[in-house]
This record gives C-alpha cells, sequence and structure tokens, in this order.
C-alpha cells in the first residue's frame, strides 16, 4: 500500500486509541457532574464545564447525551470521587483524581503504579497545602476579542488571572467562584474550549529532561487506568 498508507493508517489507530480512553473519562466526569448538581447544564456549571470539554474533543453528541441520563442509572450510585496524592520519580508530587465503583480495585492499581514507578502513595491531606483547587476555564482567542474589556469584566465574577497563550485564553479564579465565573464567560459569548476545577501547585519545581521523560512515563500510566481522571503534578 505504500509508506504514506501506514503513516495515515499508524495516525488514525493512534487517534482511536486516544479516543476509547478519552471519551469514557470524559462521560464519567459528565456523568458526576451531573450527578452532583442536576442534569441541566444551565444551572449546572460543573455539568456545563463538562459538556464543553467534551465538545472540544470531538465527543458525539449521543454519547454526552447518554453520559447524562446515565446520572440517574441505579448502577451510578455507587460511583464516588476519590483523590490519591503521593510522591513520583526524582520527588515530582502527584494529585490523582479518580471517579471509581470498586475502591478495591482503584487503589491496587493506583498504589502498583506509583511503586513500579519509583513513587510512594501519601496519606490524604498529605499534599492539601502544596496544591489549590481552582476554577479554570478555557476560551478561544479571536481578533475581535479585547482582552482587556473580557479582564475588567470578569474580575467582578472571580476572575484572578488572566492568561492568553497563542489562540487559547485561560481564565483562573477561585474555586468558589467556578460557577459565576462560568456564567459570565457564556454570557460573554466566550468560545469557552475547557471549563472545570483543577489542582494548581503552590510551588513548581525544575527536573531535567531525562527526569521529565521518566515522570511522563508514569503519569501516561496513570492516565491509562480507567478510574483516572485528571492528574496534576508540581512541574514548573
Amino acid at each position: 500500500m505504500g509508506r504514506a498508507f501506514e503513516i495515515r493508517r499508524g495516525a488514525k489507530e493512534k487517534r482511536w486509541d486516544k479516543m476509547s480512553k478519552l471519551f469514557p473519562k470524559l462521560a464519567t466526569a459528565i456523568t458526576m457532574a451531573a450527578k452532583e448538581g442536576g442534569d441541566d447544564p444551565e444551572s449546572n456549571a460543573k455539568l456545563r464545564g463538562a459538556i464543553a470539554t467534551a465538545k472540544n474533543e470531538n465527543m458525539p453528541k449521543d454519547n454526552i447525551s447518554k453520559a447524562i441520563e446515565r446520572a440517574t442509572a441505579k448502577d451510578i450510585a455507587s460511583f464516588a470521587e476519590i483523590n490519591y496524592e503521593g510522591k513520583g520519580p526524582h520527588g515530582v508530587l502527584l494529585w490523582v483524581e479518580c471517579a471509581t465503583d470498586n475502591n478495591t480495585r482503584t487503589f491496587s492499581n493506583i498504589r502498583t503504579i506509583f511503586n513500579k514507578s519509583g513513587g510512594s502513595l501519601m496519606n490524604s491531606g498529605g499534599l492539601e497545602f502544596m496544591f489549590t483547587r481552582k476554577s479554570v476555564i478555557a476560551f478561544k482567542k479571536t481578533e475581535s476579542l479585547d482582552l482587556d474589556d473580557v479582564e475588567l469584566s470578569l474580575i467582578d465574577h472571580g476572575l484572578e488571572e488572566l492568561d492568553a497563550d497563542g489562540d487559547e485564553v485561560v481564565a483562573y479564579g477561585e474555586f468558589t467562584s467556578f460557577g459565576t465565573l462560568s456564567k459570565a464567560c457564556d454570557d460573554m459569548g466566550l468560545e469557552v474550549t475547557k471549563s472545570g476545577l483543577e489542582r494548581i501547585p503552590n510551588n513548581t519545581a525544575e527536573f531535567t529532561d531525562t527526569q521529565i521523560d521518566e515522570i511522563v512515563e508514569m503519569i501516561d500510566k496513570l492516565e491509562d487506568d480507567a478510574d483516572v481522571l485528571s492528574v496534576y503534578t508540581n512541574i514548573s
């Protein structure tokens, strides 16, 4: 078939592999948000953000609808969010957010990854003061967008920092301001690509390229686990 065909097939397989792992996680995030705050995105900012993130990853509408509907299913009642904290290779700090219906399975999987990667789990709350939970909303930067006006408008709704990088702008706010900040972005007609609550490190650390490679290898293993939703680090 030729080299060009092999490259195209390889790219498609890589994309399919990514979607096969990403879509279930996005669906779980949507379901958990709907379970927590109701199935109406208009009144549930967390759900609205999860849907925006899923759409930006080209998740089909049917998948999104099914994920919302599943929030009322009997089998979802046993699903719970759980966090794991620990140190990875070279002392990197790791905060792992999971959603699971089997704590024993998830704990065993996460512990195995930490141990095999030269890391170790810490007691719950061990990194509580090393990371701060923030509202994080990303939106597209357009030529007609006046960032100064956007910043001034969002400050009244809990904005702490606005970071523009290329064609994307990221708004950071207090954890408690997520609902009002999210609604303000929607009211301004901003094209939101990602919206949610994230763990931001209070202090970051520098690592060599070789160390980063080893850390990323561990993060990849964590993110490959079906129960893991997000992984946060203190990498600079």
